[in-house]
């Protein structure tokens, strides 16, 4: 599936956007849902609305309700455009509904296809049932070929719709012990929320490497989503994660916990800490905001570098530059303006405008910026589009010099498990050392906080134990906690045994 969505103007900025220096990974999608309220559905939308973050391209909300049954809308775009309809939403009636947020990882590389756009439905034997996943399959192909050849015929080219045939072939009689059948089969990374006529049930991959959690709206109504940010706009309480290897079935207004996988030592992926998820989520008990703030500390202690201002890549990057400078002393400015309501125009998209991508994002403070020297602290570096291009605009305005300070290690590895993540021959860090890619970037310094120091910022205060790391971070140190069985079998390397 194509990554940004056929233009619906003459001139679509998200059409282009990648040619224009946006080089970030992508989180694949966000799951929600929601039941024992009145309008379950209103309560999703709201609930994606919060997880936009995590995915833009589509999106899709499936209700139950006694009367009508099963009701679905996928529609392509943000939620916002969507699912705020009233027209709409009147289809889609019932006090129990499941939701998705769609940023395709697997899936047709082609034109956008609304059947790849989840949740997906099945209708079984004992009823139907629909489920919404975020992850990524790293067997789908295997498991694709094996399916296909007895019989099965997909609808889609996502690799979840392979959840939906496993559930049905399986020999159990209720709609969760299928899902246990058919998930035992699965290898790599899966939060799923799912839905049948009366229950709302919950599951994460033994190694737990995509968030989800539990929330409660009053006395009787119970959420399932991927962050605890989109339970604070619906008004519901936290309660706890969904536990790696747990699956929670949730009927009747009672919450019954199954562990139904081999049990294996957690590998929650670090790159939600860093990125992926909201500031203002709460993950494994840690504020994401607090987290970020600590790895500006941590970098500020590993690479310090004198300067006069601090200044954040914005949005992502300015907890860790209010931690950077906080520890340095160094004062903090926001010398980057992110245009807030940057979006479609109806601008022909001529040469000259493709080159102006990153200034219709940013903007720099001229006032601030001029004569002095600058360290831009950021998430990642991906590919060096972006960054070389806020560079020359903070040189162009004027700056002494430009340090980059970012808060993560070296992206070296490409991941599979539910990140958009380039080949690893285009990944910056795989071909090029610091020092070549600082001139790659003709930048006056380019340090990268130490995998050991991002641990410690995370709260392992020793480090990474590289015996047992405590994380998946594959995408820094090529250590895959579970084989990605169709990349290898297309000729991808594994990271050669020190």
């Amino acid at each position: 599936m194509s990554k940004h969505m056929p233009p619906a103007h003459p001139f679509d900025f998200d059409a282009w956007s990648e040619d224009a220096g946006d080089d970030k990974l992508h989180e694949e999608c966000g799951v929600f849902g929601v039941t024992g309220v009145t309008d379950a559905a209103n309560f999703v939308a709201l609930g994606l609305h919060a997880l936009q973050h995590r995915g833009q391209e589509a999106g899709g909300i499936v209700s139950y309700d006694p009367a009508s049954g099963f009701n679905s809308a996928r529609r392509f775009g943000y939620v916002r455009d969507n699912f705020t309809k009233q027209s709409l939403m009147e289809t889609l009636p019932g006090a129990l509904a499941i939701g998705h947020v769609r940023y395709s990882t697997a899936g047709s590389k082609g034109a956008t296809q609304i059947r790849d756009v989840q949740p997906f439905f099945g209708e079984f034997s004992m009823g139907g049932a629909a489920i919404a996943h975020n992850g990524n399959i790293t067997n789908a192909d295997a498991l694709r070929r094996e399916l296909i050849e007895r019989g099965s015929i997909f609808q889609s080219s996502s690799d979840s719709e392979c959840i939906i045939h496993l559930m049905a072939r399986s020999l159990q009689r209720k709609v969760p012990e299928r899902m246990m059948d058919a998930l035992r089969r699965v290898e790599g990374a899966f939060s799923v929320v799912a839905m049948t006529r009366t229950k709302l049930i919950g599951v994460r991959d033994p190694l737990g490497v995509r968030p989800l959690v539990i929330g409660r709206i009053g006395d009787e109504g119970w959420v399932l989503s991927s962050e605890t940010c989109a339970l604070d706009i619906i008004g519901a309480d936290y309660l706890r994660d969904v536990e790696p290897g747990e699956m929670v079935v949730i009927e009747d207004g009672e919450l019954k916990s199954l562990h139904p996988f081999v049990p294996a030592k957690p590998r929650f992926c670090i790159f939600e800490h860093v990125y992926f998820s909201r500031p203002d989520s709460i993950i494994g008990g840690r504020s994401v905001y607090e987290t970020r703030r600590q790895i500006g500390v941590e970098l500020a202690r590993e690479a310090p570098v004198d300067a006069d201002l601090v200044c954040p890549v914005p949005d992502s990057g300015t907890p860790a530059a209010i931690g950077f400078a906080h520890e340095s002393g160094i004062p903090y400015g926001m010398g980057i303006i992110r245009n807030q309501y940057m979006g479609r125009t109806f601008i022909e998209p001529t040469e000259q405008i493709r080159n102006m991508g990153v200034r219709l994002k940013l903007n720099v403070n001229r006032a601030l910026i001029e004569g002095k020297r600058v360290i831009l602290v950021d998430d990642s570096v991906v590919r060096g589009t972006t960054s070389r291009k806020i560079k020359e605009m903070i040189l162009d305005a004027g700056a002494a010099e430009v340090h980059f300070r970012i808060a993560s290690p070296p992206t070296a590895w490409p991941c599979f498990y539910g990140v958009d993540t380039p080949q690893r021959e285009k990944l910056l860090a795989a071909t090029m050392s610091e020092e070549e890619m600082r001139e790659h970037l003709a930048v006056d310094s380019l340090k990268f906080i130490s995998l050991d120091g991002l641990y410690r910022a995370v709260g392992e205060v020793k480090g990474r134990d590289a015996s047992c790391p405590q994380y998946c971070d594959a995408c820094f140190s090529g250590d895959y906690p579970v084989a990605p069985t169709d990349m290898l079998e297309k000729g991808f390397q594994l990271k050669a045994a020190e």
